[in-house]
């Protein structure tokens, strides 16, 4: 049986849900991943990059609270998550989709609700 993600230090019901989009579905498979290649998927799956989130996950992969991460450990992860970043993209089809929710042109199911 699968460990959910959540159940990792850290990491709540919202990155949950960003992992499953990238196709990470338990804690096991997020382990064996690790951070960095974890987090490339969540990128190439649409997930913004925000530095937080990122050492969020290294600190809760090393069963370390969030705000353990100071100093020069912060600084070296810092520069890790800038390559991350710079080297990774999203998939196409998920950069024209937020590309399209950003200028409003997608109707969700909830905005036909309210027609």
């Amino acid at each position: 049986m699968s460990t959910p993600i959540s159940a990792i230090r850290n990491l709540g019901p919202a990155f949950e849900k960003a992992c499953s989009r990238a196709g990470i579905h338990s804690a096991e498979e997020l382990r064996a991943l690790g951070a960095d290649a974890a987090y490339a998927r969540l990128l190439r799956a649409g997930s913004r990059p925000h530095f937080i989130g990122y050492y969020v996950l290294v600190m809760g992969l090393q069963d370390r609270p969030w705000n353990d991460c100071k100093g020069e450990e912060k600084k070296v992860l810092r520069a890790r998550f800038d390559a991350l970043k710079s080297a990774t993209s999203p998939a196409p089809e998920t950069k024209i989709i937020s590309d399209l929710d950003v200028i409003g042109v997608r109707i969700s199911p909830d905005d036909l609700k309210s027609i």
